[in-house]
């Protein structure tokens, strides 16, 4: 039996029971094998826990597998069909565990691990003139590598499986992202500040940013992608060169926008538009276009966002560190906008954590006193299939279904607070932590094998990463 689709920006107002969710035969129709006696060759089989899918009925497969070939999703079942219709050259036993999607990052400044701790319990302007600063002193594109292999190694260990990171020197990041496996969106960035870490003027960004998404191989899972910092730091002008240039390409851009009060007051005084007022006058809102923040929204420009198409990435413990406050999250998917989670970088949210970020976006809005704001179901899509929509890339990743990229995690059941286990959207929601996680696995390859990273020496990383600055360099 199937489970009824559900219905809204991404989760149903009334979700069906966990019984109603669980179907007896699984999550697809599975193929059939060559013979009785010829099982098809698989490169890796994850089978025996219980899988969420996080498909649209939100099915859940009790003692499931997951076959994966050539990093992508073959087949999602019980796992006494898959064992039989499939040999694979390597194996996780997930007795015991849930099995689910990776989780999505679909906001982040992942090099930021270089200044973790240094510009707490300030404003945003505040944090703004600290690292801004920091960033033309210290960055290079051997700094940002070093820092992103940290942030890499923490977000495996988080279940994280891929992220949209806006920084300087993109290319050292996706190089090192390449070298462990992990999927990273990255593109050029535009800010027009005096003194940028790269040394490259914003009259020279456009040309460059044109030959990097020339260059840009095209595979299954990524899309080119452009950063334009934000209505502040980047002119109405230069905001609509980069928007065209990225549509040429079939580019997402990604910015900042109204992220506290006085950044809108800002863009406000020296425009005469609000942040998204003015991206919607200059028409730049739309289904490419991906806001950070979002804090500070008005009634008609919730509906432009939804009228438009333009998603959002949430980033509740960011926002409410530096004082920002809380974004209109349950009037934004009200309206039917995408919305994905995101961590901000480790200098403003001091974690790359999606889960620490699931379980507040899954609290927060109910401190207006409607429990049922965002819901456990709805944090947890927030955090995969919404945040790869968020993207593009719900096509891909973000779910469970045969014909994705095998992105995906193994979370241990075994601790005292996850047990009992009365439904799994729950268990992630508001007990799981990232220390549940066991097993990562990114377009098909473990990067993390019982809790030991496979692809990265994690030692060597934390070393490398903390040379790199001393309390001297931040004054």
């Amino acid at each position: 039996m199937t489970t009824p689709p559900t219905s809204g920006a991404g989760s149903p107002e009334q979700p069906a029971s966990a019984e109603q969710r669980i179907p007896a035969s699984g999550a697809q129709p599975l193929p059939a094998p060559a013979s009785a006696q010829s099982p098809v060759p698989t490169d890796l089989l994850i089978h025996g826990g219980d899988i969420l899918t996080v498909d649209e009925a939100g099915t859940v497969v009790h003692d499931g597998a997951v076959a994966v070939r050539d990093g992508e999703i073959l087949a999602v079942g019980p796992a006494a069909e898959l064992r039989a219709r499939y040999t694979a050259a390597e194996n996780l036993d997930a007795t015991g565990c849930l099995v689910l999607p990776g989780l999505v990052n679909a906001h982040t400044h992942l090099a930021m691990t270089l200044l973790r701790g240094c510009a707490d319990d300030v404003t945003l302007q505040g944090f703004l003139e600290r690292v801004i600063r920091w960033e033309s002193e210290l960055l290079s594109a051997k700094n940002v590598a070093a820092a992103v292999r940290g942030a890499i190694a923490e977000s495996v260990r988080a279940g994280v499986t891929s992220a949209l990171d806006m920084y300087w020197f993109h290319e050292a990041a996706e190089r090192v992202a390449r070298e462990a496996g992990w999927r990273l969106h990255a593109g050029p960035t535009f800010m027009d500040v005096p003194t940028p870490p790269d040394g490259m003027a914003y009259g020279d960004r456009l040309g460059w940013a044109r030959r990097d998404l020339a260059d840009r191989a095209r595979r299954p899972g990524t899309r080119p992608v452009l950063f334009a910092h934000s209505a502040y730091t980047l002119s109405p002008g230069q905001l609509t060169e980069i928007v065209a240039l990225a549509r040429e390409f079939g580019a997402l851009v990604h910015i900042h926008a109204a992220e506290n009060a006085t950044e809108v007051a800002t863009v406000e005084a020296r425009y005469g538009k609000r942040p998204v007022e003015l991206l919607d006058s200059l028409g730049l809102l739309g289904p490419d276009l991906l806001l950070a923040h979002a804090v500070e929204l008005t009634g008609s420009e919730i509906a432009a966002l939804a009228r438009t198409g333009t998603s959002v990435a949430h980033c509740p413990v960011s926002n409410l560190k530096l004082g920002c406050g809380i974004a209109p999250i349950p009037p934004l998917l009200d309206a039917g906008v995408t919305v994905g989670l995101g961590t901000d970088g480790a200098v403003s949210s001091n974690t790359l954590d999606v889960f620490r970020a699931l379980g507040l976006a899954a609290l927060v809005h109910k401190a207006d006193g409607d429990p049922t704001a965002v819901g456990a179901e709805q944090a947890v899509r927030i955090a995969t299939i919404e945040g790869a929509r968020a993207l593009g890339l719900d096509a891909h990743l973000g779910s469970l279904e045969a014909g994705k990229r095998a992105d995906l995690i193994v979370l241990d059941l075994g601790s005292a607070h996850l047990a009992p286990r009365h439904d799994p959207w729950s268990t992630l929601a508001y007990a799981a932590r990232a220390a549940d996680v066991r097993d990562t696995v990114v377009d098909g390859r473990v990067l993390m094998r019982d809790r030991s990273l496979t692809t990265l020496d994690e030692a060597a990383v934390i070393a490398d990463l903390v040379a790199l600055v001393s309390p001297s360099d931040l004054v």
